[in-house]
């Protein structure tokens, strides 16, 4: 069964910090490069932060230098640490495998996080 648990999202005054969460199944985190994907209301979803088996990572030009994306491969989670926020980060997040698994037909509920004064 294919499960992706997303938590950590809230409301931020820009600036501000959150870490975000997934808890993924066995059988689609082992192995595969994991994601952290964005859709903020009226934009496509987009890949900000990837992150392969062995730990390699990659980042949005929006995102580098201020997210940071890690993995616990004996968790099965993996996490993204976002500082110095803006309001244009406000999204609901998603992980999921890259590119996504099931050619995008699974996804989990996300995390919403707003950057607001």
């Amino acid at each position: 069964q294919v499960q992706l648990v997303e938590s950590g999202g809230g409301l931020v005054q820009p600036g501000g910090s959150l870490r975000l969460s997934c808890a993924a199944s066995g059988s689609i985190f082992r192995s595969n490069a994991m994601g952290w994907y964005r859709q903020a209301p009226g934009n496509q979803r987009e890949l900000v932060a990837g992150i392969r088996s062995r730990g390699s990572t990659n980042y949005a030009d929006s995102v580098k230098g201020r997210f940071t994306i890690s993995r616990d491969n004996a968790k099965n989670t993996v996490y993204l640490q976002m500082n110095s926020l803006k309001p244009e980060d406000t999204a609901v997040y998603y992980c999921n495998t890259i590119p996504p698994y099931g050619n995008g037909g699974y996804w989990g509920q996300g995390t919403s996080v707003t950057v607001s004064p």
